[in-house]
C-alpha cells in the first residue's frame, strides 16, 4: 500500500530525524562560523548599559543580597527624569531577554564566545531582535536593532512605518493602541552551518526560549508583549531590509506599556493559518530548510483584511481552550500534581531578574533523586502561570495554541514517584502513568549518548500531532509548535535554576525511539526534551 501523501511540515519533520544507523559526525570548519552578531555600517547608536548598571545582578558585580533588593526595590519610585526612566526600562528588557551576561573560551575553536541570557543550541543565537518604534519621547519612529554585544539599540532607519507593520500584520488589534513593537528574526545559516536541514528546529526552539525571556523581562520591567504569529513575510522582511535568502522575521510583538492605561489590551488571536503544501519537488540535504520556510510564509496582499474580519467571516480558525486534556488513560496510576507553595521571585521580581542572568544549561547531573514536590515546582510555574498573579507576573502569558502541544514525563530518580512514564494532564493537573520501567539507559541512547538523559531524575518530553495540526494550522504551524515548546522550556529552566536543579533542553535526540522506548502514541512527533536533576558539583 502506497504510503499516505503528507505535508511539507511532516515531510520536513520525517527528513530530519535522527537514525542510529545514518548519524553520523561532521567535521565542523570553525573559520567559518557565522557571527552571531549583526553589524551595520551606519546609523545612529544608543548606549544602554549606564542605564543598566544599578540593576546588574550578576556574580562579577558581587552585590549582597540586601544591597541588590535595596537596588531593585522600587521599580515605581521617581527618577531624576521620566527620561532616563523610560531608558532604564528598555534596558532592562532588552537585556534581561537577549543581553551577554558570560564571556569564555570554547574548547574546539580556542575563540572567545558570549553566552547571553536566553539559551541557544550550540551557543550560536541565530535570532535577532529589532524594535520599531511609532514614535515616542524616547525614541523616534524607525527601526532599531538590538546591539547584543554592546547593549545599545542602533537605528538604522528614521521615519513613520507603523502603519506597514499593520498592514502586514492584518491589522492586529495590539497594534492598535501601542508604541513600540519587536520583531525577531531568525539567520538561518548561524544554526544551519552546524545543524545543516535540522538546525529549522533548534532555530524556532531557540526563538522559544527568547519569547520566554521578553515575555518575564517585561513583567521585570512594566511591559506587556502581545505575540503575533500571523503576518505577511515578505512584508515584514522589506520592512525590515532583510535579505530573505538569509534572514527571515518568525514573530511579532506588541510591546503595551503597562504604566499607560490605554496599552492595557485584551488577549487576541497570535495565529494565522498557512496554505497546507502536499505537492513539493524532490530536494537534495541542504536545500529542504531554506525551501520549507519559504513555503510557509503567509503571502503578501493588497488591500488586506483587518483579523476581526477574518474572525468574522471564520477564515481563521481561533483556537478555543480545550477543556479536557488529550489523554485520559483508563484505570492508570493518578498523581495529584496540585501545588500550594509557588516559586518566589522576590520583592518587584528581583530574584528573577538574577536568575535570568545565572541560568546556564547544567552540563553534568549526579543521578541523586528529587523531590516530588521540587517536580510540582517546576511544573507549576511552567504550566500554571495563573498562580504567580500576585507577583504581578502574567497570568496568561501569549503563546500560540498550547492545546497542541502535550506533555510526557520519563520518572527515573522522584522520591514518591513510581519509575516510569507519564502523561502530565495540565489542566487536571495530575500525572497519568503510561508505562512501568526505570528508562536510565534507554534514555541514555535515546539522547544520542549523553549522560544527562541517565543521570536525570526526570526527563520531560514536549510532542505534537503534526497530522492534526497541519490541518488547522497549515505546515506554518511548525513554527508555531516549535516556539511554544521553547518557551515552555524557558520556564522549565529558570524555575530549576531558582530551586538549585540542574537542567538542560536537549534538541537532539533518536525521534523514532523516544515513541517506541516511552510508549508515548506514535501520532505524537517529540518536539523537545529537558533533563532535570541535580547537578554534578
Amino acid at each position: 500500500m502506497a504510503d499516505r501523501p503528507v505535508s511539507i511540515a511532516q515531510h520536513y519533520h520525517k527528513r530530519t530525524k535522527y537514525h542510529p544507523a545514518t548519524l553520523r559526525d561532521t567535521d565542523l570548519d570553525w573559520s567559518k562560523q557565522p557571527s552571531p552578531f549583526k553589524e551595520y555600517k551606519i546609523g545612529a547608536s544608543f548606549d544602554l548599559k549606564p542605564y543598566l548598571k544599578p540593576y546588574l545582578l550578576d556574580e562579577s558585580e558581587q552585590v549582597d543580597k540586601a544591597e541588590a533588593n535595596r537596588l531593585g526595590k522600587d521599580r515605581h519610585a521617581e527618577v531624576h527624569h521620566a527620561e532616563d526612566r523610560g531608558w532604564q526600562r528598555l534596558s532592562r528588557l532588552l537585556f534581561y531577554s537577549y543581553g551577554l551576561t558570560v564571556k569564555m573560551t570554547t574548547r574546539m575553536s580556542s575563540e572567545m564566545i558570549y553566552l547571553r541570557a536566553s539559551p541557544s543550541a550550540g551557543a550560536l543565537y541565530p535570532a535577532e531582535m529589532y524594535l520599531i518604534s511609532r514614535g515616542t519621547p524616547l525614541l523616534a519612529a524607525g527601526l532599531y536593532n538590538y546591539q547584543a554585544q554592546s547593549h545599545s539599540l542602533l537605528r538604522f532607519w528614521d521615519d513613520e512605518v507603523w502603519s506597514v507593520l499593520q498592514d502586514a500584520c492584518f491589522w492586529h488589534p495590539s497594534l492598535d493602541e501601542t508604541q513600540m513593537a519587536i520583531v525577531v528574526t531568525a539567520v538561518f545559516q548561524r544554526s544551519a552551518w552546524r545543524y545543516q536541514d535540522r538546525a529549522y528546529r533548534r532555530i524556532f526552539l531557540d526563538t522559544g526560549h527568547l519569547l520566554g525571556n521578553i515575555e518575564l523581562a517585561s513583567a521585570i520591567s512594566d511591559y506587556r508583549p502581545h505575540l503575533i504569529g500571523g503576518f505577511m513575510d515578505e512584508t515584514v522582511n522589506r520592512l525590515l531590509y532583510l535579505d530573505p535568502e538569509q534572514e527571515g522575521a518568525i514573530a511579532v510583538l506588541a510591546l503595551a506599556d503597562r504604566l499607560d492605561i490605554r496599552e492595557n489590551l485584551p488577549l487576541a488571536p497570535t495565529c494565522l493559518p498557512s496554505v497546507r503544501q502536499m505537492e513539493y519537488p524532490k530536494l537534495p540535504d541542504g536545500e529542504l530548510l531554506t525551501y520549507f520556510h519559504r513555503v510557509t510564509q503567509i503571502p503578501a496582499t493588497q488591500d488586506a483584511p483587518s483579523l476581526k474580519k477574518l474572525v468574522e467571516k471564520q477564515t481563521l480558525q481561533v483556537a478555543a481552550p480545550a477543556q479536557t486534556d488529550k489523554y485520559n488513560v483508563p484505570f492508570c496510576l493518578k498523581v495529584s500534581m496540585h501545588h500550594t507553595a509557588p516559586i518566589q521571585w522576590g520583592e518587584n521580581l528581583v530574584d528573577l531578574a538574577s536568575t535570568i542572568l545565572k541560568r546556564r544549561s547544567t552540563r553534568a547531573l549526579n543521578g541523586a533523586n528529587l523531590s516530588l514536590d521540587e517536580l510540582k515546582t517546576l511544573l507549576d510555574f511552567t504550566y500554571q502561570p495563573q498562580n504567580y498573579v500576585e507577583q504581578s507576573l502574567d497570568p496568561a502569558p501569549d503563546y500560540f495554541d498550547l492545546n497542541l502541544i502535550e506533555t510526557f514525563i520519563a520518572v527515573s530518580g522522584i522520591d514518591g514517584l513510581e519509575e516510569g512514564c507519564y502523561y502530565y494532564a495540565p489542566k487536571a493537573q495530575e500525572l497519568r502513568q503510561i508505562r512501568f520501567k526505570n528508562f536510565r539507559q534507554e534514555l541514555h541512547r535515546l539522547c544520542l549518548g549523553q549522560n544527562l538523559g541517565r543521570d536525570a531524575g526526570a526527563v520531560l518530553f514536549h510532542t505534537a500531532d503534526l497530522n492534526r495540526a497541519t490541518l488547522q494550522y497549515g505546515d506554518r504551524v511548525y513554527r508555531y509548535l516549535h516556539m511554544d515548546a521553547g518557551h515552555l522550556g524557558q520556564r522549565l529552566n529558570l524555575a530549576a535554576i531558582r530551586l538549585g536543579l540542574g537542567v538542560s533542553g536537549i534538541a537532539g535526540f533518536f525521534d523514532d525511539e523516544v515513541n517506541e522506548v516511552l510508549g508515548i502514541p506514535l501520532d505524537e512527533a517529540v518536539l523537545y526534551i529537558t533533563a532535570l536533576g541535580r547537578p554534578r558539583r
